[in-house]
């Protein structure tokens, strides 16, 4: 897997379940925190418990980073996406390496029949979910995933500046 993520102790499973509303299903882990160590990005796995595929693997769950992309999708960016990767070769070129990318972490989880060459947000040649793209961007870094990035740096949130309602209580400690 090209993606690490850590395991998910109890009081992240806690935190992902306030941040969603609800118990969040199939964490295999963290795959990217905010400034403040709360979980930003869920790492999911590819077949959930009750055997439903799952094709996001990198599921954002931060409320401040979700509203920023819900945001962004709003304000048609995914349109001006969408016709930047039309015409842009180069851009056609690194969305396509992040598809594979994907893929690649995925495969290295569980190979899931049903999700064969899918992964999330449109890739490789739509841009479908800004959510899904900027998970993936978060939990792989920079680089990996180019529209992801971009929305990373559109967004009025940033993983840098802490939005947290209740920063993880073990780095307030440690401060």
């Amino acid at each position: 897997m090209t993606t690490p993520y850590e395991p998910a102790s109890e009081e992240d499973l806690a935190t992902i379940e306030a941040q969603l509303g609800r118990i969040p299903r199939g964490v295999l882990g963290i795959g990217a925190r905010c400034v403040c160590g709360n979980p930003t990005v869920v790492v999911t796995a590819p077949r959930l418990p009750n055997g439903t595929p799952f094709p996001t693997m990198y599921y954002l769950t931060h409320p401040a980073a979700t509203s920023a992309m819900s945001t962004l999708e709003a304000q048609q960016l995914m349109v001006e996406m969408q016709n930047k990767l039309a015409e842009d070769p180069e851009l056609q070129a690194a969305y396509q390496r992040a598809h594979e990318a994907y893929l690649a972490d995925r495969e290295a989880i569980e190979h899931v029949d049903e999700l064969e060459n899918i992964t999330a947000g449109g890739m490789p040649t739509r841009v479908k979910c800004l959510h899904a793209l900027a998970g993936h961007a978060l939990a792989a870094g920079p680089g990996i995933n180019p529209i992801g990035d971009w929305a990373l740096e559109a967004a009025s949130w940033s993983p840098q500046r802490c939005a947290c309602a209740e920063p993880r209580s073990s780095v307030r400690e440690a401060q």
